[in-house]
């Protein structure tokens, strides 16, 4: 199975959902793709010895451009940003919890080599994730900005007009409806 996965930039805003595998969890660099080297003109009619080539350059770290998600982002955001320093320290939270289990479960087990008394097993508890991983990326002002009522378009206009004068004619339908029910009324019942 597949799920959209948000993608972010280096600044943690979001950019796109692409389709991942149902699996995909955490966050993960994608990197740029590296221009590819024109091979070099070789005259058709020498032969191709396989040579291994001494002179290849050491590769080169590739850029980062950005981040893969799997995080869940959730609704309600204007502009959502990933809070990068945030997974960081969590990241960095769950490597001492995990170096913090292992010192443990080694202790426990020299103890027990040693034939001493030993308590029970050591259990690895990972530190609770941040549920604030994704914050608004734009400034109240900016919100602001967005959801301020502007000018009503022409259209708008006229869809309000229209509604008045349904509104109006359901009014005098109505009036006109009880006028002879009041009419008929007067004519059964002789007054």
């Amino acid at each position: 199975m597949s799920k959209a996965v948000p993608t972010i930039g280096l600044d943690g805003l979001y950019i796109e959902d692409v389709i991942q595998d149902d699996s995909f969890s955490g966050v993960v660099p994608i990197y740029a793709q590296p221009e590819p080297e024109e091979a070099p003109d070789l005259p058709e009619d020498r032969e191709i010895e396989d040579e291994a080539d001494v002179s290849e350059e050491p590769e080169q770290p590739r850029e980062i451009i950005g981040y893969l998600v799997g995080i869940p982002l959730p609704t309600g955001l204007y502009h959502p940003k990933f809070d990068l320093l945030a997974w960081d320290a969590y990241q960095d939270a769950v490597l001492e919890a995990q170096g913090d289990y292992a010192d443990e479960l080694h202790d426990w087990r020299e103890q027990w080599a040693e034939g001493e008394g030993q308590g029970p097993e050591p259990v690895y508890t990972p530190p609770i994730q941040p549920d604030n991983l994704w914050v608004e990326g734009l400034t109240p002002e900016e919100i602001a900005e967005l959801t301020k009522p502007g000018e009503q378009t022409e259209v708008e206009k006229l869809k309000f007009e229209n509604e008045a004068l349904k509104k109006l004619i359901e009014d005098k339908d109505r009036e006109n409806k009880n006028a002879l029910f009041e009419i008929y009324s007067i004519l059964l019942g002789g007054e």
